[in-house]
């Protein structure tokens, strides 16, 4: 039946509601996952274990739903896929899919002890990493109409940090059950922890120079400017996790102090980030008035909200540092908060998108029996 349905929804109508969903996805919708995994997993460590699986619950629907729908995007409109994945603007969306994976699979690992299902989630995760990283890199780096780089250029770039950081953070996670292929994967997920960092110095210098050189209006400061510090805070988390490994693995006792230095560098960059997207925030509803109306870029500010309080509390342990405690154990109110407000918002978007669609097709029907 729910065959049919497809075929019937995809196929036979062109102009249907779900047919077009699939047309015009979003390429960060997966960044739904990214932020309910991760406000999940905050949830766990500062003590809320029943919104924590409830979230990882939800979490799973989410990523199945999201993989149907870029599925069927893929067999449908395949060109539009490839035109967007080689995009200055829309392409870096699609890392949000390796970082989803990598965050339901840490969740999988974390809440529910589920080795197996998070090792096949990492797997799927490093394949995606290396296809989406270097089929964006190079379309973007062959095409020959480019567009300039305030136009170019936006929040969305670090996707390739948040990405390779979320492969180092599970994998790290997983180490200890691949055996003696463990330090291989210690080894890999520490050259990634290095690598993400890189990619995060390379693109935020050119972030900082486009805000603080262009002209900056209202609508260009859209929510995924949030992962400025979204970036930071999840390389803080890769770092965090690699130091709780550092016993286990003599190069990794050895870097320790350097581990520290760096993670903590990452932690207090994603620090610094927060009052100024608070303050261009304020800026951008409350004198210029943008209406607070729900946009799947919204995920993108969750994300970052969420990981800055997990980051936070894995640091803490890490360093040995219980007064940072403090942080994550209010900052879970407002992740939380964020997110049920953006899901609220996103149900009602749906609502009106369906009832819309309904709408039209019985004037339609109206029309084809006048």
């Amino acid at each position: 039946m729910l065959t049919s349905f497809l075929y019937s929804s995809l196929i036979l109508h062109p102009s249907s509601l779900l047919r077009d969903a699939v047309r015009d996805l979003f390429s960060r919708y997966f960044a739904l996952v990214m932020a309910t995994g991760i406000v999940s997993l905050a949830a766990h460590f500062t003590g809320w274990p029943d919104i924590a699986y409830a979230l990882f619950l939800l979490n799973n629907v989410f990523y199945v739903v999201l993989w149907c729908l870029l599925l069927a995007r893929v067999f449908l409109f395949a060109g539009a896929v490839v035109r967007d994945l080689t995009s200055h603007q829309r392409g870096p969306g699609f890392l949000t899919i390796v970082a989803g994976t990598c965050v339901l699979g840490t969740q999988h690992e974390v809440l529910a002890g589920q080795h197996v299902i998070a090792q096949g989630l990492w797997f799927l995760g490093v394949g995606l990493w290396f296809a989406l990283t270097y089929a964006f890199f190079t379309g973007v780096i062959i095409r020959e109409d480019k567009p300039p780089l305030a136009e170019g250029l936006s929040g969305t770039w670090l996707l390739a940090a948040v990405a390779t950081q979320s492969v180092s953070v599970l994998g790290t996670v997983l180490a200890p059950y691949f055996g003696s292929g463990r330090e291989v994967v210690l080894f890999f997920t520490l050259c990634l922890y290095l690598l993400g960092g890189m990619l995060y110095l390379f693109i935020i210098i050119l972030i900082f120079y486009r805000l603080t050189f262009f002209t900056v209006s209202a609508d260009d400061l859209t929510p995924t400017y949030w992962i400025n510090m979204g970036a930071v805070a999840i390389t803080t988390l890769a770092g965090a996790r690699l130091l709780q490994r550092s016993e286990e693995w003599h190069l990794l006792a050895e870097l320790r102090h350097f581990l520290a230095g760096f993670t903590l560098f990452f932690w207090a960059t994603a620090t610094w980030w927060l009052p100024l997207l608070l303050a261009l925030g304020g800026w951008r509803h409350l004198v210029r008035r943008t209406a607070l109306t729900y946009h799947p870029a919204y995920w993108a500010a969750v994300f970052p909200i969420g990981m800055y309080t997990a980051s936070t509390y894995q640091l803490a342990q890490a360093l040995d540092l219980p007064f940072l405690l403090l942080i994550p154990h209010y900052f879970i109110y407002v992740a939380l908060a964020t997110w049920a407000v953006v899901f609220a918002g996103m149900l009602a978007s749906l609502g009106r998108d369906f009832r819309d669609a309904a709408r039209c097709h019985a004037q339609a029907g109206t029309a084809a029996r006048s």
